[in-house]
């Protein structure tokens, strides 16, 4: 029997070895939490020429898959620096999955993709790799991203114009001052209790148990689930592949099981080698890491608190059906690295970041409600749940109208048109409901060969849909002026008269998706959200809208180039 406590999964990168550095005494940012969410903010930072401290209190990436199911926004998001290649490349892109009550299929699911799409629907790649990606994408911005493992946050003071910090270390307590502090160390937050502050919600009782096996198999790379199998009668069990001939395997134990019983491989090897049988995995099989998980609907009410704010599981907590909790994390991080560094280089007051707190307290808000109904489903908390799901499943084997319902919603990046942000500007499309209106995510397109969100994560985007005629010399100019901080890009229908610059919609999408007509006009936030939309845009409507964003960079600070 292997070393469970030590997995046996030879690819868990390792992090870059670095020499002995002394530990700053202030830094503009502090990262409390070196996972993917802290990393990948570090990153962000970085690229925006904003340095930043990550302590971290692991010695390396995390052991075990843990979060491995990456959506296509989390893809653009690591691709804003330049982590989405590797991620793909070793990643196990899937488009669907199937579900089966007992042992037929009741369900067959297909989530929206289509040809020369920049990144499939869903990525499975454990989050250990994710870590690594991450830091290397910080450690590629040059000097701005400093990650240490082996230290931790070990208490928390308000100061005038910063947080104190006091860090536990290998050389013992060293004290850092930050303009910033950023809360990324997850469930338990040290920082969150430290501040006194509680999450609000609901935890509920079912538990799973989560193994990692290294299996070969030829299956499609799918999300399947199980309801009452005939290998473990009365269980729910999930399966998905990931590199490395890596299977993630999970399934519910009885209410009245211990669960430190649960997790001894004992208990678990007969159950998972009695699924394997099932379904036919006949290849030699070696377990690497067991653990055991119970859904929470947990949230904290604001994401800000004076000069610290919190991201990922430290902010919320949310269940992992329909993969929304590291995906949400990193939403948190594309949302917040921007308007961090807007102010901290006083390109905005500070007040931005009560936009942050108000537009992801309301994506959680959103997921918790999507993925408690999936938990529910998937780990019915009572018997009337217990009942309603197996007449559901039940009728799913004859009724195709039915099956929709077994279907958790994957996760999908959450719009704030209903958050009453002070970042949903004004639009003059009426009661016009094509396009995306301000507070939605901005639609993907194909553009002569390129991806539209390929080119978000910097900068604000002029987004301006034209024909034959060039650009309006106002809207030129204003973009220049501000280069710095702003891009226009400009698209125009294939087969129209070239022009310079001008990008052609080869598929239609883009005006389509837009609701775009010649002469409209997008601004587009860093993180990719639709700021404002005229069809028939002013000069003035535009300064208006960005001047919030355009102040010139404080005296003495950087910004990025």
């Amino acid at each position: 029997m292997p070393d469970l406590s030590a997995p046996a999964c030879t690819a868990i990168p390792a992090p870059p070895a670095t020499e002995a550095r002394p530990w700053p005494s202030s830094v503009p940012v502090l990262i409390a939490g070196g996972g993917p969410v802290g990393l990948a903010l570090s990153a962000l930072l970085a690229r925006h020429g904003i340095a930043s401290l990550v302590v971290e209190a692991d010695d390396g990436y995390c052991a075990g898959s843990r979060a491995i199911c990456m959506s296509r926004r989390s893809l653009e998001i690591l691709g804003w620096v330049g982590a989405d290649q590797a991620t793909v490349d070793k990643g196990l892109p899937w488009v669907g999955g199937r579900s089966y009550y007992r042992d037929a299929e009741v369900l067959h699911f297909r989530m929206p993709s289509e040809p020369g799409e920049r990144f499939a629907p869903m990525v499975n790649i454990q989050q250990y790799y994710l870590e690594a990606f991450a830091h290397q994408a910080a450690l590629a911005c040059g000097p701005h991203a400093d990650v240490r493992f082996g230290a931790r946050v070990a208490a928390v003071r308000h100061e005038a114009d910063g947080v104190g910090a006091d860090l536990e270390t290998t050389q013992g307590i060293r004290q850092v001052r930050a303009q910033w502090l950023v809360a990324c160390d997850g469930g338990r937050s040290t920082v969150r209790e430290q501040l006194g502050l509680r999450m609000a919600g609901t935890q509920y009782e079912g538990r799973y148990v989560i193994v990692d096996i290294v299996q070969k198999t030829r299956r499609d790379v799918e999300r399947l689930a199980w309801f009452d199998p005939p290998s473990n009668p009365g269980s729910t069990i999930l399966m998905h592949r990931q590199p490395d001939d890596v299977w993630r395997i999970d399934y519910r134990i009885r209410d009245d099981e211990d669960p430190v019983e649960a997790v001894k491989p004992e208990n678990v090897l007969p159950r998972v080698q009695s699924h394997l049988d099932m379904i036919g995995e006949t290849e030699p099989w070696e377990p690497l890491w067991i653990s055991i998980y119970n859904a929470k609907c947990l949230t904290l009410d604001a994401y800000r608190h004076g000069r610290v704010l919190f991201a990922g599981d430290a902010a919320h907590l949310v269940p992992i059906f329909g993969v929304r909790g590291l995906n949400s994390g990193l939403d948190d991080a594309g949302n917040l690295a921007w308007k961090l560094a807007w102010v901290i280089q006083g390109r905005a007051d500070a007040s931005l970041l009560d936009s942050y707190s108000t537009e992801r307290v309301h994506a959680t808000r959103q997921n918790i409600a999507y993925g408690a109904k999936s938990t529910e489903f998937m780990a019915p908390p009572n018997f009337a749940f217990s009942l309603m799901r197996e007449a559901t499943l039940r009728l799913a084997l004859d009724q195709p109208a039915v099956r929709s319902l077994i279907n958790p919603r994957q996760s999908a990046p959450i719009a704030y048109t209903a958050a009453g942000s002070a970042l949903n500007g004004p639009s003059d499309f009426g009661n016009d409901c094509l396009g995306a209106a301000p507070g939605m995510p901005a639609p993907e397109a194909r553009l002569d060969g390129e991806h539209l969100t390929a080119s978000f994560g910097r900068r604000f985007t002029l987004l301006w849909f034209g024909n034959s005629a060039p650009v309006p010399a106002e809207l030129a100019a204003f973009a220049q002026t501000h280069a710095t901080n702003l891009q226009l890009r400009v698209v125009v229908p294939a087969g129209s008269t070239p022009q310079p610059g001008a990008l052609a919609d080869l598929d239609g999408h883009a005006f389509g998706r837009y609701g775009a007509q010649a002469g409209t006009l997008y601004v587009i936030r860093p993180d990719g959200y639709v700021l404002a939309r005229w069809r028939a845009p002013q000069a003035e409507q535009v300064r208006d809208v960005l001047a919030p964003f355009l102040q010139p960079p404080a005296d003495g600070v950087r910004h990025a180039s």
